[in-house]
């Protein structure tokens, strides 16, 4: 099988699995055991966790230890806004995030309707920054918000938004599941590189309170999540005990974050060399080229926003995504209709619908993400099932 549905998750790679499996036979010890195998266990966590600090380039005592992505979205946003002052706990989103952060908004609004500020979008997903002016407010207490949107592979317009919540007092939280060990990322840059940044929606230089991000994404193992506090605000423990510093409580998932480190020194080896994204970006805009020519009609959804280099979501008109799905993987090639936490639905994507696109494009669009090891011959094979698939399909169309 081929595989573009990494965004989905990655392949881990030998050095990981190994890692891996090191952990599992030599190091299954607890690490909070003071024995010398329990210590030899917390050396595993704490060289790992200098690695993922590294990736982002934090301290190391700044990041917190969950078991999925998904945790340490919540513990980011339940934890922050449970120890903000009463008057300043409206939560500020937009309505294309992960649904990691959907559903908490839409738990908040069921509470009371009040409770959440939505920040529009413009037709390619990124935020309206006229209308987010105005929308945060001083009762704003957090804004949450992805780095790359997870089914488009747009990338928002981050640096304006931080400048809107640090001149406001707004706590931002970034979802960099999507970024993190695909691109470079540094959350503490010089003035200087901060500035520098500014007018790059392709830098890694941000400053915010709140980063969280996904090992499994950049061919680690699942079953790890990263919180990154940069800055001096501090979420209220959702797990509680004495693990992470009384972060996050729990007995560490010490396979999982040796793996994890690995995976985050391979990663910034391959992000040490642009020649590596520029490559990889090519394959991507060449797939694209392919299937737009071959196919009538079809569309690549917010072609003309910044996107990372992995990601390209294209509509075909008049089929339908979960068909087109299944025809691509019975030909030997994975795709994905959108985000995989939801993938089962045969409702159009709501990040789609959010953003204006009409809806018969929206039901048949789907979502092709490379990986760092994805090749040259493996993006000509894919071109040509999904060619093939799409012509299949539209000559049985009624009509």
């Amino acid at each position: 099988m081929i595989n573009l549905d990494n965004n989905a998750t990655t392949q881990p790679t030998p050095q990981v699995v190994h890692a891996v499996h090191r952990a599992l036979t030599e190091h299954w010890h607890n690490p909070s055991s003071v024995h010398r195998a329990g210590q030899a266990a917390r050396r595993e966590v704490e060289l790992a966790r200098e690695s993922l600090a590294q990736l982002v380039n934090v301290r190391p005592k700044l990041l917190t230890f969950t078991s999925t992505g998904t945790e340490a979205i919540d513990l980011a946003i339940r934890g922050s806004l449970s120890s903000l002052p009463s008057d300043r706990r409206l939560f500020a989103t937009t309505p294309v995030e992960h649904s990691a952060v959907r559903e908490i908004a839409d738990q908040l609004r069921s509470r009371n309707d009040n409770a959440v500020v939505t920040l529009p979008v413009d037709h390619t997903g990124r935020v309206d920054l006229q209308r987010a002016d105005s929308l945060l407010t001083h009762h704003v207490g957090l804004l949450s918000i992805q780095w790359v949107n997870n089914e488009t592979g747009i990338i928002q317009p981050l640096h304006a938004l931080a400048h809107l919540c640090e001149s406001r007092g707004i706590l931002l939280h970034i979802d960099a599941t999507q970024w993190v060990g695909k691109m470079p990322t540094n959350l503490s840059p010089t003035d200087d590189e901060l500035l520098a940044a500014q007018a790059n929606p392709y830098s890694g230089c941000i400053r915010c309170d709140f980063l969280t991000f996904s090992p499994h994404k950049f061919h680690g193992p699942k079953g790890v999540g990263v919180l990154v506090t940069p800055a001096a605000a501090r979420p209220r423990p959702q797990i509680l005990g004495t693990q992470e510093s009384g972060r996050r409580g729990g007995t560490e998932n010490v396979p999982g974050i040796a793996g994890a480190g690995v995976a985050a020194q391979q990663a910034l080896d391959w992000l040490s060399d642009e020649s590596h994204l520029r490559a990889q970006q090519a394959l991507r805009d060449e797939f694209e080229q392919a299937v737009l020519q071959a196919c009538p009609g079809s569309v690549v959804n917010s072609a003309d926003a910044p996107r990372i280099w992995n990601t390209t979501n294209i509509a075909f008109p008049r089929l339908e995504a979960e068909a087109i799905l299944l025809a691509l993987s019975e030909r030997g090639l994975c795709a994905s209709a959108g985000a995989a936490c939801s993938s089962g639905s045969l409702e159009p994507s709501p990040v789609l619908l959010a953003m204006g696109i009409d809806p018969k494009l929206a039901h048949g669009s789907v979502r092709f993400s490379l990986s760092r090891f994805t090749t040259k011959a493996e993006i000509a094979a894919a071109a040509k099932i999904v060619i093939d698939a799409v012509a299949a399909l539209s000559r049985i169309l009624p009509g």
